[in-house]
Order: C-alpha cells, then structure tokens, then sequence
C-alpha cells in the first residue's frame, strides 16, 4: 500500500477542484490527480436528526423529544420554563413563582400574577430544548406549532406499538408525535390517548398559564394551560 504525504493532501484540498494535481509517494511513484470533488456534511446540530417538512417558514423539526432517544419514545416532561424533569409537578414546586399562581417572579405580564417584567417568550436559559439539546435547537413558539397544525397532514397511527401523530409536511417528508400525555403531581396521565407539547410562548392575558399543542385521535389543536404541568418539548431549529 502506498504512502501518501498527508501535507500534499491537505494542500490539495485548499486548491481549485479544476487543477491538475501530482502527488508524490514516499516510493518514489507519481499519481496524477485530474479532480478532487467535495461533499458537505449533513447538518446535525448537536448531532440530534431533523426533518425539513417543507414548511413556509423553513423551520426543521426534531425526530423526537427531549430525553428521548427514537421518535416513539415518550422522552422527559418539563414544566414550561424548566430544564429539568422532576417528581412532582405542581405550583409549590414550580421554579418561577413563590407557591402560588399569583406569585411569579417571571414571565409575568399582570401584577395580578406577580412581578411583572413582561416577557412573553422564554429566554434561552430557561427553554428545555435549548439547554438540553444546545447547537440550534429551541422550543417552538406559538405560531411555529399553529404553522405545523395548519400547513401538514395529520395521521393518527401506531409507531412501535406507541400511538400518536404521523405529521406530513407539504414536501412530503414526515414527523412522529407520541401521544405521551402529561404530568401533574406525582402522576401520569393520558399516555397512549393525548399529547401535549410546550410552545415558548407565554399566555399574555393569562400569564400563570402557557400555549401547547393539544392532540388526541380525533382533534389537533393549541391550547394553553397551568405553567406547572409536565409537559412534553419537540425541538426544532431553523
């Protein structure tokens, strides 16, 4: 087997791809090289796969949920604004408010909720796909999930003996959503039979409350709900 000059190849491949190339090995034996073709990777962020639905806006959604490692699996349930799963899910436990629905430190839009600062998305810091995931990832916003809702075909169907939703975008290229239903308390409810997915959106007339696509075999639509309930979280990037 011949021995190439790593130098020589890594000088190649700054040149032009039209050139003429000679590599000389260390057995004294010339090659010619008339072309040199390159193929960029794949984007993975965060090594974590996507799938372009083909959506208006160019959006790409992530094959699965966090804390999950396929796209039957239900993955971990997060409280909105929390990084974290945990055992009990209810305001006394919720990180962002003093025990209460009206006592929240942030993301609050009505002093009668709290301390208003009038932040209606989560920041980085405090969305659980951008910390568990890192690279591009985030949770979807509101009108991100409405534009999934509207713009694709929803199938409900089996995956894996898991139910849930086969999401078809307009290219034809599809997601899977399992239905892994929710987390109050200490308690699991609804898995097999409901999904509930976080946006990063906060309810601004409601703001103890945060926007989730809400799905079940026979409706997909968003809603919004208690910021305290376990909550499943797809990623997507742009």
């Amino acid at each position: 087997m011949k021995k190439l000059f790593m130098a020589v190849i890594a000088l190649m491949m700054t040149l032009s791809a039209s050139a003429q190339f000679y590599i000389y090995c260390s057995d004294g034996n010339v090659i010619r090289v008339d072309s040199i073709s390159m193929v960029a990777p794949v984007e993975k962020p965060n090594s974590h796969d996507w799938v372009d639905l083909g959506l208006p806006s160019g959006l790409k959604w992530a094959t699965c949920n966090v804390g999950a490692n396929a796209p039957e699996e239900y993955g971990d349930y997060f409280a909105w604004g929390e990084v974290e799963p945990k055992t009990t899910y209810d305001w006394s436990t919720y990180k962002w408010c003093n025990g209460s629905y009206d006592t929240h430190t942030k993301y609050c839009t009505d002093s009668s909720y709290g301390t208003v600062d009038n932040k209606t998305v989560l920041d980085k810091e405090d969305d659980a796909a951008a910390v568990n995931w890192g690279g591009k990832w985030r949770m979807p916003t509101k009108a991100e999930q409405n534009e999934l809702r509207q713009q694709c075909t929803w199938t409900w169907t089996s995956k894996g003996g898991v139910n849930g939703y086969q999401v078809t975008g307009p290219n034809g290229k599809s997601i899977f959503l399992p239905a892994a239903g929710y987390r109050i308390d200490i308690s699991l409810y609804s898995v097999g039979s409901y999904g509930y997915y976080w946006s990063s959106s906060l309810s601004t007339d409601y703001p103890d409350y945060a926007y989730n696509l809400d799905f079940g075999s026979g409706y997909v639509h968003w809603d919004f709900d208690g910021r305290y309930y376990g909550r499943s979280v797809r990623p997507v990037c742009q």
